[in-house]
This record gives structure tokens, sequence and C-alpha cells, in this order.
């Protein structure tokens, strides 16, 4: 079994039974001796950013489900540290947070694109050990693909398919 870092891409296996994780590929952005947390990258969350009143946003602008934990709470992976103050190197160049107005203002201006930046509702988590006995149950697969393609890919309908039988 490959070890499990900041930046691996898991893939649901199809005998993973949870509703949540079905079809799911998942970047974990945070992995050490208290367990694991990541993002479901390939789910649309049913409304979009401009659908959210408490920001001034006029563009219809595409989120994603991150998980069944913290649904009250939106988080961000982005490309653009120069644009972004104080995200967390992931990988390669893909950053966690950090300023959610600066992100929301530059894709509001357009200096930001959707292959850029991707805006969830709500995480995946899993306390010490957790993870790991998951993927030796073979619920998840860990995939050796680059962060990279998973943040520009917009065609999420066949993501997991594409993966999940070897076509990226």
């Amino acid at each position: 079994m490959s070890a499990i870092t900041v930046g691996t891409i898991l893939i649901s296996s199809p005998a993973l039974e949870e509703p949540h994780f079905a079809k799911s590929i998942i970047l974990i952005t945070e992995y050490n001796t208290n367990g694991a947390i990541g993002f479901i990258i390939n789910k649309l969350f049913p409304r979009s950013l401009n659908e959210l009143v408490e920001f001034n946003f006029s563009k219809v602008f595409p989120m994603f489900k991150g998980g069944p934990i913290g649904n009250e709470s939106i988080y961000f992976i982005h490309r653009r540290p120069d644009l972004i103050e104080g995200g967390i190197h992931i990988v390669d160049n893909i950053f966690l947070g950090d300023d959610f107005q600066q992100a929301v203002a530059n894709v509001n201006s357009g200096t930001m694109q959707k292959n850029e930046i991707k805006i969830f509702i709500g995480y995946c988590g899993w306390d010490a050990g957790d993870l790991e006995t998951e993927i030796e149950e073979k619920s998840w697969l860990i995939s050796t693909l680059s962060p990279e393609i998973i943040l520009s890919q917009q065609n999420n309908d066949m993501l997991w398919d594409n993966l999940y039988n070897g076509q990226v």
C-alpha cells in the first residue's frame, strides 16, 4: 500500500457503500497523527456561489460538495498564491484557502478563472487510523495522478468513471 500524504488523491471503490462517497474523488489536504482531512472534488453542490446572499457576487460560479462534515462552512483550493494571501501549500501549485474575500473579488473581476479555484461546502475527515483501515478494506484507491489535473478538470460528470477505469 502506498503512503498517504498531503496531496494524495483517493478514488472511491464501487464497493464503498457510504452514499456520501459513491463515485467520489478526494484530495487529501491535511494528514498527520490525528487523522486526515480532504475534499470531494468531483461532486457539484446544487447551488452556485452567486446564490449565497452574503456575498456580492454577480457571476454564476460552481461550488462543490466537499464532504459531509462542516456543511455550514466554505472552503477552497486554488493555484493563485499571487492573488490570495495566506494559503497553505498542498502540493505542486495547489493551495488551501485563506483569504476568501480576496478569492471572491478575483473571481468576480475575472482575474481568476474556474480552472484556478474550486470552492467547497463541507469537507471529509477521518480520525487516526480510520482512512488507512478503509484503504486496506479496498474502499479507496490511491491515485498517482497530479492534483493539477483535478483542479483544472471541469467535466466532473465522467471524471470518476475515467479515473477509476484508468482513462485519464
